[in-house]
């Protein structure tokens, strides 16, 4: 049996990211809805909403909050990054070194949650997801704390593998996964903005040039999946010489489409590890 499947979970956080999460756990992973709890600092008709959606518990009230996130056997820290400080202060007296510690959120480093919890020795998952999780085709990035034994994470990896794939990385790339996964989504949504504009500058109506561009890239990704066979092999199977994409590609080439797509990478990479470092300021201030 899944371990994950004996454990009470609480999400400290309920947004997007934190329901994706929970439709996982029940949809595909089997869990109970009464094995999950949900609690924020103020906002309790967002938890009513998950509540009547898939019949988790949540918990209104600091008594209530605090007896739910001792209680849990997994915390899933999913507050935005700007209260990442205080929200790990104000838990602090609450967790136990017992507790999996399982971080959504972006830019903060397990250094950075060990040193406002007092020291090493905690069992943290730092986590990715990008937010196709949230159809359950999510790529999700997870590095372990040093404190993290096997069977935790087991159960990290079952988690998120509730929502899609996972990429088991050493922290040190987990910018590099915000740039390629976590950030990828809006790479392909662009070049889709671009096809539909192509597709009408030619004469086709808007609703036409978006249907056949969903199916074309939907149909491309598949047959990457399917096929096993490298996109670069694929490609060259549908570019004869001198032809209609042979044209298009040479002329994408021109315009320098490979070198600007991985110079994105790179700059949302880089950028990343900016806004990581200001969390870190920001938490320094918070722990003087």
């Amino acid at each position: 049996m899944s371990q994950i499947l004996s454990k009470n979970i609480t999400f400290v956080g309920a947004g997007s990211m934190a329901e994706a999460i929970i439709r996982g756990l029940i949809s595909e992973a089997g869990m109970q809805p009464e094995q999950l709890v949900a609690v924020n600092r103020s906002n309790e008709a967002r938890l009513q909403e998950l509540n009547k959606q898939y019949g988790i518990r949540y918990a209104a009230g600091v008594a209530g909050r605090n007896d739910a996130v001792a209680s849990a056997d997994i915390v899933v820290l999913a507050f935005k990054p700007s209260d990442a400080a205080q929200g790990l202060l104000d838990l602090k007296p609450i967790l136990r070194k017992e507790q999996l510690l399982v971080s959504v959120i972006a830019g903060l480093s397990i250094d950075m949650m060990e040193a406002i919890l007092g020291g090493t020795g905690w069992a943290i998952v730092r986590t990715m997801p990008n937010t196709s999780s949230t159809i359950g085709l999510g790529a999700t990035g997870l590095s372990f704390s040093r404190g993290v034994s096997d069977a935790q994470r087991q159960l990290g990896e079952e988690m998120f593998r509730s929502v899609g794939i996972v990429s088991i990385v050493e922290e040190s790339l987990m910018e590099t996964i915000v740039g390629l996964s976590g950030c990828g989504p809006a790479y392909i949504y662009y070049m889709m903005e671009a096809m539909i504009e192509g597709g009408m500058s030619g004469g086709l109506t808007y609703e036409e040039a978006k249907r056949l561009t969903v199916q074309t890239v939907m149909g491309a990704a598949r047959m990457v999946e399917l096929s096993g066979e490298e996109p670069a092999e694929l490609r060259r199977k549908v570019t004869s010489p001198n032809g209609a994409t042979h044209a298009a590609i040479e002329t994408m080439d021109h315009c320098g489409f490979t070198n600007t797509v991985s110079k994105a990478i790179r700059r949302a990479t880089e950028r990343s590890a900016e806004m990581g470092a200001a969390i870190s300021a920001s938490i320094a201030s918070h722990t003087k």
